[in-house]
């Protein structure tokens, strides 16, 4: 039975190492839940922390009514699906399967009636008789999935468990994964530094940065609207330009860039604009125009990428280096005028950075 997760101000040092400062974190009874980031911002160690391989040095893990901070790995219930999928070369694959349901004390009959059922919703069950050594990456991924499924935990854990496959299998698992995690309700901590891979994967994903949470959302939420410079940037917005308003006309607004450059917004498309703030802008958020087009930021281009889609320019303007695309249709050369129009919804508003 599927239990909420809940991570209390929790604190972990490896020697002098500050590796997580305070993190909290509440998942949902049933639901998928990834820590996104780079390598070293601590979403392994809070993996670790869960899992009972490492002791917090502040803070409570909860699991459903029970407090696991203080209690041993092996006492914690908690299914675990590894990178290196960790399989047993000596076990075939159904006796990797039930190996845990051995270890709780199941018997023979009972524990290969369970495997092989287990077998058969990963579609696996024409190889219970062979080695792991015997499979492709895929199905080895798959008979870890198994094997952690079976035993039924409250906690369902995943560390980087796509990375040594290649791109087609990748994709092609991570739906296997979703669909068995959804048919089973069960609760899951998802570990990634693949954006992609957790948006396409999560019910919510936290973003961790230097061993906090910097925005804890649902993936919509985080690809349109991040909550700062940060997150902006991780989630793929290249430019975050500094502007403050200068006029006013209802939801029309002019604002004003550094150097002086002024550009046209819409807050019937951006949401409400303060007097200073960041305009946050993907590549396809200012959208290259011909220079006399109306309300966008003058700039001259610089250099073009083909990218299959669009063209990609860097341009030179008064409020700095901008990337932005142009459509195929229009390819325009280097060091040609241009103006940089919004596009509302490959943009948003961040607050402004404190200052003067």
């Amino acid at each position: 039975m599927s239990e909420p997760l809940v991570l209390d101000r929790i604190s972990a040092v490896y020697g002098e190492t500050r590796v997580l400062e305070e993190l909290s974190l509440a998942v949902g009874a049933g639901e998928l839940v990834s820590l996104l980031g780079a390598s070293g911002c601590g979403k392994t160690t809070t993996l670790r922390v869960v899992a009972g391989f490492l002791e917090p040095s502040a803070g409570t893990v909860r699991l459903g009514a029970r407090d696991l901070t203080r209690l041993p790995a092996h006492r914690r219930e908690i299914g675990l699906v590894f990178q290196t999928y960790a399989l047993f070369p000596h076990l075939n694959v159904r006796d990797n399967v039930a190996f845990g349901l051995k270890q709780r004390g199941v018997g023979s009959a009972e524990r290969a009636k369970r495997a092989m059922a287990m077998l058969e919703r990963v579609g696996l069950s024409g190889f219970a008789d062979r080695l792991p050594a015997a499979l492709s990456g895929g199905q080895r991924q798959r008979v870890a999935l198994a094997r952690a499924l079976v035993i039924e935990p409250p906690l369902l854990m995943f560390d980087e468990p796509l990375s040594n496959l290649d791109a087609k299998l990748r994709i092609d698992m991570r739906v296997e994964i979703r669909q068995l995690q959804r048919a089973n309700r069960t609760t899951s901590l998802y570990v990634t530094h693949d954006q992609e891979e957790a948006f396409s994967i999560s019910d919510r994903v936290a973003i961790m940065h230097q061993g906090r949470v910097m925005q804890y959302d649902r993936p919509e939420v985080l690809y349109r609207r991040p909550n700062g410079a940060f997150t902006a940037r991780f989630v793929g917005f290249e430019n975050l330009v500094p502007m403050r308003v200068v006029e006013r006309n209802g939801p029309a607004v002019t604002a004003e860039a550094q150097g002086g450059a002024r550009l046209a917004l819409d807050q019937d498309g951006l949401g409400a604009i303060p007097d200073r703030f960041v305009l946050a802008a993907r590549a396809d958020g200012l959208a290259v125009a011909p220079p006399d087009a109306p309300g966008g930021l003058p700039a001259r281009l610089g250099l073009r990428t083909y990218l299959g889609r669009a063209y990609q320019y860097q341009c030179e303007t008064e409020a700095g280096r901008i990337v932005a695309n142009g459509p195929l249709g229009m390819p325009l050369e280097p060091g040609a005028p241009a103006r940089l129009v919004p596009v509302p919804e490959q943009c948003c508003i961040l607050a402004a950075e404190p200052g003067p």
